[in-house]
C-alpha cells in the first residue's frame, strides 16, 4: 500500500506518517512535508524519485506528472488501466493526503498581487480531485480532523468504502471552497464591474445551531469563528434567530456616531436614542418602550460600566452587545449565566451585498448603504436645527425598519414605531397609538412616500411638526399642500429605504 502526502497545514502529519509506516505503508512525499518527515525519522521517498524529474519553476510543477496522476486515478478492475500501469512503470497510490496552499490566510494578510498568485495552489486541487474521483479505489484525505478515523480503519483491515465516498465528497467541497475564494479574490482587485456568469460563494467552518426560526425547523452557521465580527464574552450560544437579530441590531447601530442605544425585538427596533453619553443613550432607549424590550437585545456604540450594566441587568434580555465592557460590568452581567454578551469591532466593514434564497436560486443585491440623496424641503415651513437633526435621526431608524415603516421622534429618541404593516396610514396610526410620550412638535419619518393625504392628516391632528420621505407619489403636490394647511415641514430625500 502506498500513500503520497503533501501538506501546507502540518497538524498531526508526523505522527500520521508515523502510525501509517508501522502498518508498512509505503510514503510518497514533496518538498517541505518530505524533509519534516525524514527530519522526524520516518522513511519516505521524494516525489521526484518516484516521476525521476525534478521539481522545476520555483515548485510551480513537481506533482503534474503521469506516475502521480497514473497512480491516482487507474481503474484497479480495469483490465487495460492495469496494463499501461504496468507498461508506464507506475506504481499505483492508494491514499493521498493533501492540503492546499493557506490562500485564505495570505488573503487576510492583505498582499501584493504577486505573493497572491504564488500562494494558489495548482498540483494540491489536482491531486485531490483526481483521488476524489477515484474513490472507488483510492483514499483522499484533506482534513487533519479525519487522520485519526483513516488510521482506525486501516487497522480494522480497510478503509471502507462509506468512508471513502464521504471523504471524496469532503474533497471536492474543499476545492470548490477554495477556488471561489480565488476567483472573489481576483474579482476584487480589478476595481471595475465587469459581467459576472457564475455566482459562487462558499464558507466554512460550520456550526450546528439548536434550531431554526422555530424548534421544528433544523439550522446550521456557516462562516467566521466570530460571527458578525462579535467576540462573545459571555451566555449560551447564539442561535438562529439571535445571530438574525444582531445583524439587524449592527446594521443600524452603524448609522450614529453618537453614543447611541439600538433596543431590538424579533429583528425590529423597538427603542433606539443617542445622547451624550451611552449609559443616557440606554435609559433613553428603554424609555421609548420599557414593555418591548422585554426578551429583546440591546445593541451600544461604547463602553459598558458598572452603573450601566445593572441597569443592564434589571431587564431580562437575551443579548448586549458593546464595544466595550469594564471588569467590574462585566463581573455584574456574566452573572446571568443566560445572558450573552457579545463585544463588538465598532465600525466594522460590511459585506457590499446581500443574499437571500427562494425555491431554485438566489436573489443578491447590493447593501443598501446611502440614507438621503438629497435634502429638499418642500414646504413653505422651514425646519429649525433642531428638527434638522431629529429628522435626520428619524430617517436613520425608519430604514432599519420591515416595511410599511413610520418612525415618530423627538430630542433624538423614539417616541413611537409602525412596523411592518401593509398600508402606509395603518403604519402611521400604530407609530402614534405605541408613542408613550406626547408627540407635539415632534418629527415623523417614512420609508417610502405618501400615496394620500390621510397620514399627513392624522400625524397633524397628533402635533407632529416636520416630516421626511422620499418624495416621487403621483401626489406629491396634494401631500406638499396638506403640510402646508397643517403648518408642518416636509422634507423630500429622494431615497426610499424598502426592508422585507
Amino acid at each position: 500500500m502506498r500513500a503520497l502526502i503533501s501538506v501546507s497545514n502540518k497538524e498531526g502529519i508526523v505522527e500520521l506518517a508515523r502510525q501509517l509506516r508501522a502498518l508498512k505503508v509505503e510514503l510518497v512525499s514533496t518538498g517541505g512535508t518530505c524533509q519534516l518527515l525524514k527530519d522526524s525519522g520516518i522513511k519516505v521517498q521524494k516525489v521526484s524519485e518516484v516521476t525521476g524529474f525534478e521539481e522545476i519553476l520555483d515548485g510551480r510543477v513537481k506533482t503534474l506528472h503521469p506516475r502521480v496522476h497514473g497512480g491516482i486515478l487507474a481503474d484497479r478492475d480495469n483490465p487495460e488501466h492495469l496494463r499501461q500501469l504496468k507498461a508506464n512503470h507506475i506504481e499505483p497510490l492508494d491514499l493521498v493526503i493533501v492540503n492546499l496552499y493557506p490562500f485564505r490566510e495570505v488573503v487576510e494578510g492583505k498582499p501584493a498581487c504577486d505573493e497572491l498568485i504564488e500562494n494558489i495552489d495548482i498540483g494540491g486541487p489536482a491531486m485531490l480531485r483526481a483521488a476524489a474521483k477515484n474513490h472507488k479505489h483510492v483514499t483522499v484525505v484533506v482534513e487533519p480532523g479525519d487522520y485519526q478515523q483513516v488510521l482506525s480503519e486501516l487497522k480494522a483491515g480497510g478503509v471502507t468504502m462509506a468512508l471513502r465516498k464521504k471523504l471524496a465528497v469532503k474533497a471536492f467541497e474543499h476545492t470548490a471552497n477554495y477556488d471561489t475564494l480565488i476567483g472573489a479574490t481576483l474579482r476584487d482587485r480589478i476595481h471595475e464591474e465587469f459581467e459576472q456568469h457564475y455566482f459562487n460563494f462558499s464558507f466554512s467552518g460550520s456550526r450546528p445551531l439548536r434550531y431554526g426560526e422555530n424548534p421544528h425547523q433544523g439550522a446550521v452557521y456557516y462562516g467566521e469563528a466570530h460571527p458578525l465580527g462579535c467576540l462573545q464574552l459571555s451566555g449560551k450560544e447564539l442561535s438562529y434567530n439571535n445571530l438574525n437579530d444582531v445583524s439587524r441590531a449592527l446594521g443600524l447601530l452603524r448609522e450614529f456616531t453618537l453614543p447611541t442605544s439600538v433596543n431590538l425585538k424579533h429583528g425590529n427596533p423597538c427603542g433606539v436614542a443617542s445622547a451624550e453619553n451611552i449609559s443616557q443613550a440606554y435609559q433613553k432607549a428603554y424609555e421609548a418602550d420599557p414593555v418591548s424590550v422585554f426578551g429583546g437585545i440591546v445593541a451600544l456604540n461604547g463602553k459598558v460600566e458598572e452603573a450601566l450594566a445593572r441597569q443592564l441587568y434589571s431587564t431580562f434580555l437575551e443579548i448586549v452587545i458593546a464595544e466595550e465592557f469594564s471588569d467590574g460590568a462585566l463581573k455584574i452581567l456574566s452573572e446571568k449565566k443566560n445572558l450573552r454578551l457579545l463585544k463588538s469591532r465598532g465600525h466594522s466593514p460590511v459585506e457590499s451585498r446581500e443574499i437571500r434564497s427562494i425555491p431554485g436560486g438566489i436573489l443578491v443585491q447590493e447593501r443598501d448603504q446611502f440614507l438621503l440623496e438629497k435634502f429638499e424641503v418642500v414646504t413653505r415651513e422651514k425646519p429649525t436645527v433642531g428638527l434638522i437633526d431629529d429628522l435626520h435621526f428619524a430617517y436613520k431608524v425608519v430604514k432599519h425598519q420591515n416595511s410599511n415603516a413610520i418612525c415618530i421622534a423627538s430630542n433624538l429618541k423614539t417616541l413611537g414605531l409602525g412596523t411592518g404593516q401593509v398600508s402606509r396610514v395603518q403604519a402611521v396610526k400604530n407609530a402614534l397609538e405605541m408613542a408613550l410620550e406626547d408627540t407635539e412638535g415632534a418629527v415623523l419619518a417614512s420609508d417610502a412616500f405618501f400615496p394620500f393625504r390621510d397620514a399627513v392628516d392624522m400625524a397633524a391632528r397628533k402635533g407632529i411638526k416636520a416630516i421626511i420621505q422620499p418624495g416621487g407619489s403621483l401626489r406629491d403636490r396634494e401631500i406638499i399642500d396638506a403640510c402646508d394647511e397643517q403648518g408642518i415641514v416636509m422634507i423630500f430625500t429622494g431615497l426610499r429605504h424598502f426592508k422585507h
